[in-house]
């Protein structure tokens, strides 16, 4: 279960980082093991309410940014501040979320991805990478997720 942020920051010190089709490494020490995000026999993982209240906050942030970013009119600062008021999200998420095992793992893979945009996003160069990385992953968890009401983001 996702149960501490030292677990999340653990897997970005380890360096696993997500492709955007969904594929991670299973384990830092893992050699091309990887995990793929896949349905609950043909169903969507089950939510609980603070996961649909991070992923529903990660989602207005992402969609309040798409529009300046896309006009190139998103500063280094507020790349920053994104990537932060995202980060809040994930800690809300790691701490408070009580999943069943096998829907932990599949979130786990969104989750890794939207760490992996956060990072972009601080870096220096390709910060709008990062809010790609992120938009891809809330896709993900939408189309993985039972999350009523979920509606993907335009872009």
């Amino acid at each position: 279960m996702l149960t501490t942020n030292l677990f999340m920051s653990g897997l970005i010190a380890f360096g696993l980082a997500l492709a955007p089709t969904g594929v991670v490494a299973a384990e830092p020490h893992a050699h091309a093991a990887t995990v793929k995000i896949k349905l609950d026999n043909g169903k969507k993982w089950p939510t609980d309410e603070a996961l649909r209240r991070g992923m529903g906050e990660i989602r207005t942030v992402m969609s309040e940014a798409l529009a300046p970013i896309h006009a190139n009119k998103f500063s280094r600062e507020a790349f920053d501040k994104l990537a932060g008021r995202v980060q809040e999200q994930i800690d809300h998420v790691t701490v408070n979320c009580k999943l069943p095992e096998e829907a932990d793992h599949q979130l786990h893979v969104v989750l890794e991805q939207i760490l992996d945009g956060i990072a972009v996003m601080k870096a220096g160069k390709g910060r709008a990478d990062g809010a790609v990385k992120i938009v891809q992953a809330l896709e993900l968890y939408g189309s993985h997720f039972n999350h009523v009401g979920w509606k993907p983001l335009k872009h």
